[in-house]
Protein backbone atom coordinates (compact mmCIF):
# COMPACT_ATOMS: atom_id res chain seq x y z
CA UNK A 1 0.00 0.00 0.00
CA UNK A 2 2.76 2.46 0.92
CA UNK A 3 4.65 1.83 -2.34
CA UNK A 4 1.45 2.70 -4.18
CA UNK A 5 1.09 5.85 -2.07
CA UNK A 6 4.67 6.90 -2.81
CA UNK A 7 4.00 6.52 -6.56
CA UNK A 8 0.77 8.50 -6.17
CA UNK A 9 2.64 11.29 -4.37
CA UNK A 10 5.10 11.57 -7.29
CA UNK A 11 2.21 11.76 -9.75
CA UNK A 12 0.51 14.33 -7.53
CA UNK A 13 3.60 16.58 -7.69
CA UNK A 14 3.76 16.15 -11.48
CA UNK A 15 0.13 17.22 -11.82
CA UNK A 16 0.75 20.19 -9.53
CA UNK A 17 3.56 21.36 -11.82
CA UNK A 18 1.46 20.87 -14.96
CA UNK A 19 -1.34 23.01 -13.51
CA UNK A 20 0.96 26.03 -13.63
CA UNK A 21 2.06 25.29 -17.21
CA UNK A 22 0.55 27.95 -19.59
CA UNK A 23 0.02 25.34 -22.34
CA UNK A 24 -2.05 23.22 -19.93
CA UNK A 25 -3.99 26.20 -18.56
CA UNK A 26 -4.99 27.17 -22.12
CA UNK A 27 -6.35 23.65 -22.78
CA UNK A 28 -9.68 23.78 -20.94
CA UNK A 29 -10.42 20.06 -21.23
CA UNK A 30 -6.98 18.92 -20.06
CA UNK A 31 -6.86 21.52 -17.28
CA UNK A 32 -10.31 20.46 -15.99
CA UNK A 33 -9.27 16.79 -15.95
CA UNK A 34 -5.99 17.50 -14.15
CA UNK A 35 -7.78 19.69 -11.60
CA UNK A 36 -10.26 16.89 -10.95
CA UNK A 37 -7.43 14.36 -10.48
CA UNK A 38 -5.56 16.80 -8.22
CA UNK A 39 -8.67 17.42 -6.11
CA UNK A 40 -9.37 13.68 -5.75
CA UNK A 41 -5.77 12.89 -4.78
CA UNK A 42 -5.30 15.75 -2.30
CA UNK A 43 -6.97 14.16 0.79
CA UNK A 44 -5.03 10.91 0.21
CA UNK A 45 -1.67 12.66 -0.17
CA UNK A 46 -2.29 14.90 2.84
CA UNK A 47 -3.10 11.84 4.96
CA UNK A 48 -0.02 9.98 3.61
CA UNK A 49 2.22 12.92 4.54
CA UNK A 50 0.63 12.92 7.99
CA UNK A 51 1.57 9.23 8.25
CA UNK A 52 5.18 9.90 7.18
CA UNK A 53 5.51 12.63 9.79
CA UNK A 54 4.23 10.29 12.53
CA UNK A 55 6.54 7.54 11.27
CA UNK A 56 9.57 9.85 11.44
CA UNK A 57 8.75 10.86 15.04
CA UNK A 58 8.18 7.19 15.91
CA UNK A 59 11.63 6.21 14.56
CA UNK A 60 13.34 9.05 16.43
CA UNK A 61 11.70 8.02 19.69
CA UNK A 62 12.68 4.38 19.09
CA UNK A 63 16.31 5.34 18.49
CA UNK A 64 16.38 7.18 21.84
CA UNK A 65 14.89 4.16 23.64
CA UNK A 66 17.33 1.80 21.94
CA UNK A 67 20.31 4.02 22.82
CA UNK A 68 20.21 2.94 26.46
CA UNK A 69 20.22 6.50 27.84
CA UNK A 70 20.26 6.73 31.66
CA UNK A 71 18.28 9.99 31.71
CA UNK A 72 14.95 8.84 33.16
CA UNK A 73 12.94 11.94 32.24
CA UNK A 74 14.34 11.84 28.71
CA UNK A 75 13.40 8.15 28.33
CA UNK A 76 9.89 8.74 29.69
CA UNK A 77 9.37 11.54 27.18
CA UNK A 78 10.67 9.30 24.37
CA UNK A 79 8.42 6.45 25.50
CA UNK A 80 5.37 8.74 25.38
CA UNK A 81 6.39 9.92 21.89
CA UNK A 82 6.90 6.29 20.84
CA UNK A 83 3.45 5.18 22.01
CA UNK A 84 1.65 8.26 20.67
CA UNK A 85 3.12 7.99 17.19
CA UNK A 86 2.72 4.21 17.04
CA UNK A 87 -1.03 4.67 17.66
CA UNK A 88 -1.18 7.55 15.18
CA UNK A 89 0.41 5.36 12.48
CA UNK A 90 -2.16 2.59 13.11
CA UNK A 91 -5.07 5.05 12.98
CA UNK A 92 -3.81 6.79 9.84
CA UNK A 93 -3.20 3.43 8.11
CA UNK A 94 -6.87 2.57 8.62
CA UNK A 95 -7.94 5.98 7.29
CA UNK A 96 -5.69 5.52 4.24
CA UNK A 97 -7.28 2.13 3.51
CA UNK A 98 -10.68 3.83 3.40
CA UNK A 99 -9.42 6.69 1.23
CA UNK A 100 -7.88 4.20 -1.22
CA UNK A 101 -11.10 2.25 -1.71
CA UNK A 102 -12.27 2.50 -5.35
CA UNK A 103 -14.52 5.52 -5.68
CA UNK A 104 -17.89 5.12 -7.36
CA UNK A 105 -17.42 7.04 -10.63
CA UNK A 106 -21.02 8.26 -10.38
CA UNK A 107 -20.75 9.77 -6.89
CA UNK A 108 -20.39 13.37 -8.06
CA UNK A 109 -23.26 13.13 -10.54
CA UNK A 110 -26.76 14.51 -10.32
CA UNK A 111 -29.60 11.98 -10.20
CA UNK A 112 -32.98 11.11 -11.62
CA UNK A 113 -35.34 9.53 -9.10
CA UNK A 114 -38.35 7.48 -10.23
CA UNK A 115 -41.03 6.74 -7.62
CA UNK A 116 -43.94 4.37 -8.34
CA UNK A 117 -46.86 3.28 -6.21
CA UNK A 118 -46.78 -0.49 -5.62
CA UNK A 119 -49.15 -2.66 -3.57
CA UNK A 120 -51.86 -0.73 -1.77
CA UNK A 121 -53.72 1.20 -4.46
CA UNK A 122 -54.48 4.84 -3.62
CA UNK A 123 -52.65 4.62 -0.30
CA UNK A 124 -49.45 3.62 -2.14
CA UNK A 125 -49.93 6.59 -4.49
CA UNK A 126 -50.32 8.94 -1.53
CA UNK A 127 -47.16 7.60 0.07
CA UNK A 128 -45.32 8.01 -3.25
CA UNK A 129 -46.14 11.71 -2.87
CA UNK A 130 -44.80 11.64 0.71
CA UNK A 131 -41.48 10.18 -0.50
CA UNK A 132 -41.29 12.74 -3.31
CA UNK A 133 -41.75 15.48 -0.70
CA UNK A 134 -39.11 13.87 1.56
CA UNK A 135 -36.44 13.77 -1.16
CA UNK A 136 -37.15 17.27 -2.45
CA UNK A 137 -36.98 18.68 1.10
CA UNK A 138 -33.63 16.93 1.56
CA UNK A 139 -32.42 18.38 -1.75
CA UNK A 140 -33.55 21.85 -0.66
CA UNK A 141 -31.59 21.54 2.59
CA UNK A 142 -28.45 20.84 0.50
CA UNK A 143 -29.04 23.72 -1.87
CA UNK A 144 -29.65 21.33 -4.78
CA UNK A 145 -32.03 22.04 -7.63
CA UNK A 146 -34.95 19.71 -8.38
CA UNK A 147 -37.22 19.50 -11.42
CA UNK A 148 -40.20 17.27 -12.17
CA UNK A 149 -39.62 15.39 -15.43
CA UNK A 150 -42.84 13.39 -15.61
CA UNK A 151 -45.76 12.80 -13.27
CA UNK A 152 -48.92 10.72 -13.26
CA UNK A 153 -51.03 12.20 -10.42
CA UNK A 154 -54.17 10.77 -8.85
CA UNK A 155 -57.42 12.52 -7.93
CA UNK A 156 -56.59 12.43 -4.19
CA UNK A 157 -53.21 14.10 -4.50
CA UNK A 158 -50.95 11.08 -4.83
CA UNK A 159 -48.76 9.86 -7.67
CA UNK A 160 -49.07 6.60 -9.55
CA UNK A 161 -45.55 7.49 -10.64
CA UNK A 162 -43.30 10.52 -10.70
CA UNK A 163 -39.84 11.09 -12.16
CA UNK A 164 -37.74 14.08 -11.14
CA UNK A 165 -34.13 15.22 -11.30
CA UNK A 166 -31.99 16.46 -8.42
CA UNK A 167 -29.00 18.46 -9.61
CA UNK A 168 -26.09 19.07 -7.27
CA UNK A 169 -22.52 17.89 -6.70
CA UNK A 170 -22.50 14.62 -4.77
CA UNK A 171 -26.26 14.03 -5.10
CA UNK A 172 -25.73 10.44 -6.28
CA UNK A 173 -23.30 9.66 -3.45
CA UNK A 174 -26.01 10.48 -0.91
CA UNK A 175 -29.12 9.15 -2.66
CA UNK A 176 -27.81 6.02 -4.39
CA UNK A 177 -28.83 3.72 -1.53
CA UNK A 178 -32.53 4.59 -1.93
CA UNK A 179 -33.29 2.18 -4.79
CA UNK A 180 -35.65 -0.57 -3.70
CA UNK A 181 -39.03 -1.20 -2.10
CA UNK A 182 -40.16 1.20 0.63
CA UNK A 183 -42.92 -0.16 2.88
CA UNK A 184 -45.37 2.04 4.78
CA UNK A 185 -47.54 0.91 7.72
CA UNK A 186 -50.23 3.39 8.73
CA UNK A 187 -53.94 4.11 8.90
CA UNK A 188 -54.68 5.23 5.33
CA UNK A 189 -55.99 8.73 4.75
CA UNK A 190 -58.77 7.05 2.76
CA UNK A 191 -59.70 4.67 5.62
CA UNK A 192 -62.23 5.65 8.28
CA UNK A 193 -62.14 2.44 10.37
CA UNK A 194 -58.73 3.07 11.90
CA UNK A 195 -57.15 -0.12 10.59
CA UNK A 196 -53.42 -0.16 9.88
CA UNK A 197 -52.63 -1.02 6.26
CA UNK A 198 -49.34 -1.98 4.66
CA UNK A 199 -48.51 -0.52 1.26
CA UNK A 200 -45.38 -0.39 -0.85
CA UNK A 201 -43.67 2.11 -3.12
CA UNK A 202 -40.69 1.42 -5.40
CA UNK A 203 -37.85 3.89 -5.81
CA UNK A 204 -35.17 3.86 -8.51
CA UNK A 205 -32.19 6.23 -8.34
CA UNK A 206 -30.39 6.73 -11.65
CA UNK A 207 -27.11 8.57 -12.15
CA UNK A 208 -27.76 11.30 -14.69
CA UNK A 209 -25.92 10.53 -17.93
CA UNK A 210 -24.42 13.31 -20.02
CA UNK A 211 -24.79 13.32 -23.78
CA UNK A 212 -21.02 13.06 -24.18
CA UNK A 213 -20.97 9.88 -22.07
CA UNK A 214 -23.70 8.16 -24.02
CA UNK A 215 -24.02 8.47 -27.77
CA UNK A 216 -27.52 7.36 -28.77
CA UNK A 217 -28.09 6.76 -32.48
CA UNK A 218 -31.27 8.64 -33.55
CA UNK A 219 -32.21 5.70 -35.78
CA UNK A 220 -32.54 3.57 -32.62
CA UNK A 221 -35.37 5.78 -31.37
CA UNK A 222 -39.08 5.58 -32.10
CA UNK A 223 -40.80 8.82 -31.08
CA UNK A 224 -44.60 9.12 -30.74
CA UNK A 225 -46.62 12.22 -29.88
CA UNK A 226 -50.05 12.15 -28.22
CA UNK A 227 -52.39 14.21 -26.08
CA UNK A 228 -51.61 14.46 -22.39
CA UNK A 229 -54.02 12.95 -19.90
CA UNK A 230 -54.25 12.75 -16.14
CA UNK A 231 -56.16 13.94 -13.11
CA UNK A 232 -57.36 17.10 -14.81
CA UNK A 233 -56.48 20.79 -14.78
CA UNK A 234 -53.01 21.53 -16.03
CA UNK A 235 -52.38 17.85 -16.80
CA UNK A 236 -54.89 17.86 -19.67
CA UNK A 237 -54.35 19.65 -22.94
CA UNK A 238 -55.86 19.60 -26.41
CA UNK A 239 -52.62 19.39 -28.43
CA UNK A 240 -50.31 16.45 -29.00
CA UNK A 241 -47.61 17.71 -26.63
CA UNK A 242 -47.01 14.44 -24.75
CA UNK A 243 -44.04 12.36 -25.92
CA UNK A 244 -43.31 8.65 -25.86
CA UNK A 245 -39.79 7.52 -26.81
CA UNK A 246 -38.91 3.86 -27.39
CA UNK A 247 -35.27 2.80 -27.49
CA UNK A 248 -35.53 0.01 -30.05
CA UNK A 249 -32.41 -2.07 -29.16
CA UNK A 250 -33.77 -2.81 -25.66
CA UNK A 251 -37.43 -1.67 -25.94
CA UNK A 252 -37.01 0.76 -23.04
CA UNK A 253 -40.01 3.13 -23.13
CA UNK A 254 -40.13 6.61 -21.59
CA UNK A 255 -43.15 8.93 -21.56
CA UNK A 256 -43.30 12.59 -20.62
CA UNK A 257 -46.37 14.84 -20.56
CA UNK A 258 -45.60 17.22 -17.73
CA UNK A 259 -44.99 20.26 -19.95
CA UNK A 260 -47.34 21.93 -22.45
CA UNK A 261 -44.47 22.16 -24.92
CA UNK A 262 -43.78 19.13 -27.10
CA UNK A 263 -40.12 20.16 -27.35
CA UNK A 264 -39.69 20.41 -23.56
CA UNK A 265 -41.38 17.04 -23.03
CA UNK A 266 -39.04 15.46 -25.58
CA UNK A 267 -35.97 16.93 -23.85
CA UNK A 268 -37.13 15.63 -20.47
CA UNK A 269 -37.95 12.19 -21.88
CA UNK A 270 -34.47 11.98 -23.44
CA UNK A 271 -32.94 12.92 -20.09
CA UNK A 272 -34.70 9.98 -18.41
CA UNK A 273 -33.95 7.62 -21.31
CA UNK A 274 -30.22 8.38 -21.26
CA UNK A 275 -30.06 7.68 -17.52
CA UNK A 276 -31.95 4.39 -17.84
CA UNK A 277 -29.69 3.19 -20.65
CA UNK A 278 -26.63 4.32 -18.66
CA UNK A 279 -27.89 2.41 -15.61
CA UNK A 280 -28.39 -0.75 -17.71
CA UNK A 281 -24.82 -0.43 -19.01
CA UNK A 282 -23.51 0.03 -15.47
CA UNK A 283 -25.42 -3.03 -14.21
CA UNK A 284 -24.08 -5.13 -17.08
CA UNK A 285 -20.55 -4.03 -16.30
CA UNK A 286 -20.97 -4.65 -12.56
CA UNK A 287 -22.44 -8.11 -13.19
CA UNK A 288 -19.12 -9.07 -14.80
CA UNK A 289 -17.36 -8.22 -11.54
CA UNK A 290 -19.20 -10.41 -9.04
CA UNK A 291 -17.01 -9.43 -6.10
CA UNK A 292 -17.87 -5.77 -6.61
CA UNK A 293 -21.59 -6.50 -6.54
CA UNK A 294 -21.09 -8.08 -3.12
CA UNK A 295 -19.67 -4.83 -1.82
CA UNK A 296 -22.86 -2.86 -2.43
CA UNK A 297 -25.48 -2.12 0.19
CA UNK A 298 -28.40 -3.08 -2.04
CA UNK A 299 -28.00 -0.13 -4.39
CA UNK A 300 -29.42 -1.81 -7.45
CA UNK A 301 -32.17 -4.33 -6.70
CA UNK A 302 -35.54 -2.64 -7.03
CA UNK A 303 -37.35 -5.73 -5.72
CA UNK A 304 -35.47 -5.64 -2.40
CA UNK A 305 -37.48 -4.32 0.56
CA UNK A 306 -35.08 -1.86 2.05
CA UNK A 307 -37.06 0.23 4.53
CA UNK A 308 -40.24 0.39 6.62
CA UNK A 309 -42.01 3.57 7.69
CA UNK A 310 -44.24 2.68 10.66
CA UNK A 311 -46.52 5.61 11.54
CA UNK A 312 -48.21 4.25 14.72
CA UNK A 313 -44.77 3.78 16.31
CA UNK A 314 -43.20 6.84 14.65
CA UNK A 315 -40.47 4.49 13.46
CA UNK A 316 -38.20 4.29 10.42
CA UNK A 317 -36.28 1.02 10.00
CA UNK A 318 -33.66 0.34 7.35
CA UNK A 319 -33.55 -3.45 7.04
CA UNK A 320 -30.17 -3.67 5.29
CA UNK A 321 -28.19 -2.37 8.24
CA UNK A 322 -30.67 -2.88 11.11
CA UNK A 323 -31.00 0.85 11.73
CA UNK A 324 -34.12 2.01 13.60
CA UNK A 325 -34.92 5.66 14.30
CA UNK A 326 -37.98 6.82 16.27
CA UNK A 327 -38.24 10.22 14.59
CA UNK A 328 -40.30 9.34 11.56
CA UNK A 329 -41.82 12.79 11.04
CA UNK A 330 -38.37 14.35 11.17
CA UNK A 331 -37.12 11.90 8.53
CA UNK A 332 -40.12 12.56 6.25
CA UNK A 333 -39.36 16.28 6.49
CA UNK A 334 -36.08 15.60 4.70
CA UNK A 335 -33.70 15.30 7.66
CA UNK A 336 -32.07 12.17 6.26
CA UNK A 337 -28.35 12.66 6.88
CA UNK A 338 -28.34 10.29 9.85
CA UNK A 339 -29.71 7.50 7.63
CA UNK A 340 -27.42 8.26 4.69
CA UNK A 341 -24.34 8.51 6.94
CA UNK A 342 -25.10 5.11 8.49
CA UNK A 343 -25.57 3.52 5.04
CA UNK A 344 -22.33 5.02 3.71
CA UNK A 345 -20.43 3.84 6.82
CA UNK A 346 -21.85 0.32 6.49
CA UNK A 347 -20.96 0.24 2.80
CA UNK A 348 -17.38 1.31 3.53
CA UNK A 349 -17.05 -1.29 6.30
CA UNK A 350 -18.35 -4.01 3.96
CA UNK A 351 -15.86 -3.01 1.25
CA UNK A 352 -13.00 -3.11 3.75
CA UNK A 353 -14.10 -6.52 4.99
CA UNK A 354 -14.73 -7.73 1.43
CA UNK A 355 -18.09 -9.15 2.31
CA UNK A 356 -21.76 -8.53 1.63
CA UNK A 357 -23.99 -6.76 4.14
Amino acid sequence: MFEKLAEMESKYEEINEKLSDPSVVSDNKLYAQLMKDFKNMTPIIEKFREYKKAEESFKEAKEILDSGSDDRDFREMAQAEFEENKQAMEDITQELKILLLPKDPNDDKSVIIEIRGGAGGEEASLFANSLYRMYTMYAESKGWKQEVLNANPTELGGFKEISFSIEGEGAYSRLKYESGVHRVQRVPETESQGRIHTSTVTVAVLAEADEVELNINPTDLKIDYFRASGAGGQHINKTESAVRITYLPTNVVVECQDERSQHKNKDKAMKILRSRIYEAMQEEQSAKIASERKLQVGTGDRSERIRTYNFPQGRLTDHRIGLTIYRLEDMLNGNLDEVFDALATADTAAKLAGQEI
